[in-house]
């Protein structure tokens, strides 16, 4: 590992390419190339969308995409869960409702302020114009506990919490009449799944849980849009492998007795091999293995992310 790594993806200044796309009748993917996605459904009388963009100014482009195919009012934004880059650019939907659980709430009562400092520091490119961002946090308008069910018209679409992976918090969205998902991070696909503050020992059931609705189509939180059952389940396995890869790795090391450098030096030389091509790996894999050993050293939840802490865990397992 280079001792000139940059902080996170404070070098990755590379734009992607943004897609638009249809994945079933009623749902749509804003992708980019491994950046975070944005998915939408389009109701018979409204839209919802489903993480919003990091902030107002580049969730206009995701609304210049929604007005190419309709003009019903967006009256529903969803955040599938608290973190800054996926939830800051509600405002520019102007929606009626900010939609999310309870307990992604009270992460965001709990830690916003210093995620949305963290989030900012990691990875500028991810927020264009942070100065269109409002100050303050992005609050839900309204909150559920295991499931909430809107009608768009006709169409069903279900808000719901399958179980802890990465956040507490974590919410899908599904519509079932068409079998189609949007998942949020619990599912990332061709990109690395950021588990600073994940449930390693919960994730894999959580997505297990998915994997049981059997899903046609689903919108990942970063990576292509999977638009078939067999890429639906590439997308599943491979989150649930590299969840399960970290976890076993620094499981090992703890059980060991070695400490948190030793044990990332190991695991990141175990995962590179098999992981490294895909986006953010470099980014994520101090933050993954940093979360994984609290778990493993019994701290079932995880500690707060400052800009402070990033930059002090950085300096001590990269150099």
């Amino acid at each position: 590992m280079s001792q000139a790594k940059k902080f996170a993806s404070q070098a990755d200044m590379e734009e992607k390419k943004i897609t638009f796309s249809q994945i079933s009748e009623h749902a749509w993917a804003y992708t980019a190339e491994g950046d975070p996605n944005t998915g939408i459904v389009i109701g018979d009388d409204c839209v919802l969308v489903a993480d919003t963009q990091a902030t107002p100014a580049m969730a206009a482009d995701v609304v210049r995409r929604i007005r190419e195919v309709t003009d019903k009012p967006i009256k529903y934004v969803v955040l599938t869960h608290y973190h800054a880059v996926r939830v800051l650019g509600a405002a520019g939907y102007r929606a009626e409702h900010i939609l999310a659980s309870q307990d992604t709430r009270d992460l965001i009562v709990e830690r916003g302020e210093q995620d949305k400092a963290s989030e900012i520091g990691r990875f500028p490119r991810l927020f264009q114009n942070v100065e269109t961002v409002p100050p303050g946090l992005t609050w839900p308008t309204m909150t559920f506990t295991g499931k909430m069910t809107l009608w768009l018209g006709k169409l069903e679409v279900q808000l719901i919490q399958l179980g802890r992976g990465h956040t507490k918090g974590d919410t899908v969205v599904w519509l079932p009449e068409e079998r189609t998902l949007l998942s949020g991070d619990l599912v990332e696909f061709g990109a690395t799944p950021y588990a600073g503050d994940a449930y390693f020992q919960d994730w894999p059931q959580t997505l297990d849980n998915i994997a049981a609705l059997k899903p046609a189509a689903l919108v990942p939180g970063r990576g292509a849009a999977l638009t078939t059952p067999a890429e639906v389940a590439e997308g599943l396995t491979g989150t649930r492998n590299f969840i399960s890869d970290v976890y076993a790795s620094v499981q090992e090391g703890v059980k060991a007795g070695r400490d948190l450098n030793t044990v990332y030096k190991d695991t990141y030389a175990k995962l590179k091999p098999k992981y490294s091509q895909w986006v953010i790996f470099d980014h994520c894999m101090p933050f993954d293995v940093s979360r994984a050993y609290d778990e493993a050293s019994g701290h079932p939840d995880p500690r707060v992310w400052t800009a402070e802490r990033d930059i002090e865990m950085w300096k001590a397992l990269e150099g």
